[in-house]
């Protein structure tokens, strides 16, 4: 009796990633987010003057387990950021009362709310990104590039990613210190 001959199997290269649409300003967060803790049921407050998009970014966010308050302009902004203190903010930059770059600069200026991050959604092009990143944000968003129905996991994973690199230096931050104090004897 022969030996059964059992086929060699071939697996197609890996498809290339697409581009993401957001872009993160710390270089640590351009490393992949395995084995990130992200906080169950964390606050996310979602900041558009726009109803539609809105409702459609906090159905998607709340589909993925967060928490998620709104807020339509920047004077409702301020306010529920200071009373709900949501663990990160997605902030519409054209807002009506107070706009966004002022609610950002107003939230890295609040004690209470200076540690938040705070993900821009914006029309915007990247031209803007150096003076973000001067003013607080952790990351932005193009908003052009959101297809309602097809992407809108990707700001849920934006959420994430954002939020696991901010607890990752939480965690790292103590034991920096505490090493620093071990070499400052």
């Amino acid at each position: 009796m022969g030996t059964a001959h059992r086929p060699t199997l071939r697996l197609a290269p890996a498809p290339q990633k697409p581009r993401t649409p957001f872009k993160f300003f710390r270089r640590l967060a351009d490393e992949p987010t395995r084995g990130l803790r992200v906080p169950a049921n964390a606050k996310v407050l979602l900041v558009d003057d726009s109803k539609f998009l809105r409702m459609t970014n906090e159905r998607a966010l709340s589909r993925a387990g967060f928490e998620v308050s709104t807020a339509a302009d920047g004077e409702e902004a301020l306010r529920v950021a200071n009373d709900q203190l949501p663990d990160i903010i997605l902030l519409d930059m054209m807002l009506p009362k107070i706009s966004g770059p002022d609610v950002l600069k107003a939230l890295k200026a609040n004690p209470a709310t200076m540690d938040i991050p705070v993900i821009v959604l914006t029309s915007l092009s990247q031209r803007n990104e150096q003076k973000l990143v001067s003013e607080g944000a952790a990351a932005y968003f193009e908003k052009s590039s959101l297809e309602l129905d097809k992407n809108s996991g990707r700001l849920a994973a934006t959420v994430e990613a954002v939020l696991g690199r901010v607890n990752q230096q939480k965690n790292l931050d103590p034991r920096l210190r505490a090493l620093a104090a071990r070499k400052g004897r």
